[in-house]
């Protein structure tokens, strides 16, 4: 019986030790109090983050789940609940109404540009547009990005607001996320 009791308890601290190995090995970045684990899709990794819950209730509004759950690649700037926040009183529930779906789409699509772009691919891009560059967002409307100093990179969105990356290269199984203070409106 204390043979079974050990051999249990070895096969249990073995497999314990191998799941936290396998977190671990997974390089995974907290944002808005969760593990956003590289193993997971976009919206997989979004939905369990407390900082992005309008983000991913305005992305289920606007009928684009399956889009950002396919294979990309794609880099998201991701506003916070608090970008959100800085709208105009009464514009986030606007937006989600089904008769406003277009547009709210159009503004999603504004934060996502087809590819994988990490800090070092906008950093190279910085470099040869000597502090500027701009991106083509699926919207299909562009999008500048700044340097604004070392490894500070800031995006210009259609209308000249300015949204400033928090968090760089939250990478997920269909491309990246950076995340962003302020949302992004197209001209």
């Amino acid at each position: 019986m204390k043979t079974l009791l050990r051999t249990a308890i070895c096969a249990s601290l073995l497999l314990s030790t191998a799941s936290m190995a396998a977190t671990m090995s997974q390089n995974t970045t907290m944002v808005g109090g969760a593990e956003m684990y590289p193993s997971k899709n976009i919206v997989e990794n979004a939905l369990n983050s407390k900082d992005h819950t309008t983000l991913v209730a305005a992305v289920k509004a606007a009928g684009l789940v399956d889009t950002l759950q396919g294979k990309g690649p794609f880099t998201v700037f991701a506003p916070t609940n608090a970008a959100f926040a800085k709208l105009p009183a009464g514009t986030v529930d606007n937006l989600v109404k089904p008769e406003n779906k277009a547009t709210l789409t159009s503004i999603l699509t504004y934060h996502v540009v087809a590819g994988k772009y990490e800090m070092k691919d906008l950093e190279k891009l910085l470099k040869k547009g000597n502090g500027t560059a701009e991106l083509k967002t699926v919207n299909g409307q562009p999008l500048w990005i700044l340097n604004n100093g070392p490894h500070n990179i800031q995006l210009k969105d259609g209308k000249g607001n300015i949204a400033n990356i928090s968090t760089y290269d939250v990478q997920q199984k269909n491309g990246v996320i950076d995340v962003i203070d302020t949302v992004l409106m197209p001209k």
